[in-house]
């Protein structure tokens, strides 16, 4: 009962962490068979083995890549994140957008004249204005993001 309760829970903070292998039927390399260290929901331990059976054992990349559920393309990748970030490499990337991409100079310069015309406008107004204006649609919380990013470099 209790490796029920601890797997459950491993499996949650994998989950959490964005580490969970969705494809862990997939992993049919013998370390991984026993219930014992090695665990193939853990996605950073199967990268991290898959690219030591290569390194270390000198399987080749077609069958290390086939037992750990991971295409050849696939094996270049996680090589190449490896290299260029060690074991952090392998953490997958936060999804979405890394910067405000719809916000560009003239949408912020827009949105800050409507305030200044009219100070008592909402996000959700805004995003109305904005959309009308440019034909592009910004959710609410991303023009607030943006404002109060704009008032900090003030």
């Amino acid at each position: 009962m209790k490796d029920d309760k601890r797997s459950a829970k491993k499996k949650k903070n994998l989950t959490q962490s964005g580490t969970l292998n969705p494809n862990a039927e997939k992993v049919t390399d013998e370390l991984f068979q026993d219930e014992g260290f090695f665990d193939q929901f853990d996605l950073l331990q199967v990268k991290y083995e898959m690219l030591r059976r290569v390194e270390k054992d000198n399987q080749t990349i077609s069958n290390a890549a086939k037992t750990f559920g991971f295409s050849r393309r696939h094996f270049y990748e996680i090589q190449k994140q490896y290299v260029t970030g060690g074991i952090f490499g392998l953490m997958p990337e936060k999804r979405g957008p890394k910067s405000a991409h719809k916000i560009d100079d003239a949408v912020m310069k827009f949105i800050l004249e409507s305030i200044d015309g009219n100070s008592t406008l909402k996000a959700h107004a805004l995003s109305v204005l904005v959309e009308k204006q440019f034909q592009l649609k910004v959710h609410p919380r991303s023009i607030e993001r943006a404002i109060t990013r704009k008032k900090k470099e003030k």
